[in-house]
């Protein structure tokens, strides 16, 4: 198999083999599928979950270890505390409006 196809958002960022999303600095984390239409259904479920997602499907060659060759996004990724403190902020709010009604 010389070539493989990964999905990229418009960030840069490509859908990881851990189920979220990778900057591709770490080609052997990001998810290839051997099959174009595997790919189209990845993208198609991620934008089901996600409708402010724009991505597109890449085919992209393996280099001489059998890793994606990928150019890693320049845009960080959101911290996952940062998510993790927003939606914690988020429920802890809601009894204090409700109790003040």
């Amino acid at each position: 198999m010389t070539g493989v196809y990964v999905v990229r958002n418009q960030l840069g960022h490509y859908w990881g083999k851990g189920r979220h999303w990778v900057d591709g600095s770490q080609p052997r984390a990001v998810l290839r599928s051997a099959h174009r239409d595997e790919a189209l259904n990845t993208l198609f479920e991620l934008s089901s979950r996600d409708i402010e997602l724009r991505g597109e499907v890449l085919a992209v060659t393996l280099d001489e270890r059998g890793e994606p060759q990928v150019e890693p996004s320049a845009i960080p990724l959101p911290d996952a505390a940062d998510e993790a403190a927003t939606a914690d902020a988020v429920p802890a709010a809601a009894p204090d409006s409700a109790g003040a009604a």
